[in-house]
């Protein structure tokens, strides 16, 4: 199929699958089985929006405001087919159950050099 690219993956974890421009998409697989999940801080990207898209599966995702450290933790529960855009500096994390499968739409120059890691105060974990 001339013009046509098909991508999948099933591995656990973060995997950039299309790069183009400026911008990426990548799946994040939940893992294999679930181990007592737990959150103990949350990162934001200084210089890009992050949209992530359930495809399938249960994922928390959480976001802590744009301060300078993370304010209270608002816990989301996405829904299958929505866009979720979670806003430059926000700082946010998520938590995904076995079988799950999330796309990652971001600036294709994320990475440790524009994003940051903060504790927040309280443990999060299901």
């Amino acid at each position: 199929m001339s013009g046509l690219e098909i991508y999948s993956s099933e591995e656990p974890g973060f995997k950039p699958m299309v790069n183009f421009g400026s911008w990426r998409t990548a799946i994040s697989n939940g893992p294999e089985s679930y181990q007592r999940k737990e959150i103990k801080s949350l990162s934001r990207h200084l210089e890009t929006d992050e949209v992530f898209i359930l495809i399938k599966g249960s994922c928390l995702l959480l976001s802590a405001g744009t301060g300078d450290s993370p304010a209270e933790v608002c816990k989301t529960w996405m829904e299958e087919g929505k866009m979720y855009n979670v806003t430059k500096s926000t700082w946010h994390g998520t938590i995904m159950l076995p079988g799950t499968k999330v796309m990652i739409v971001e600036n294709r120059e994320t990475g440790p050099q524009n994003s940051e890691s903060r504790e927040i105060a309280e443990t999060i974990s299901l």
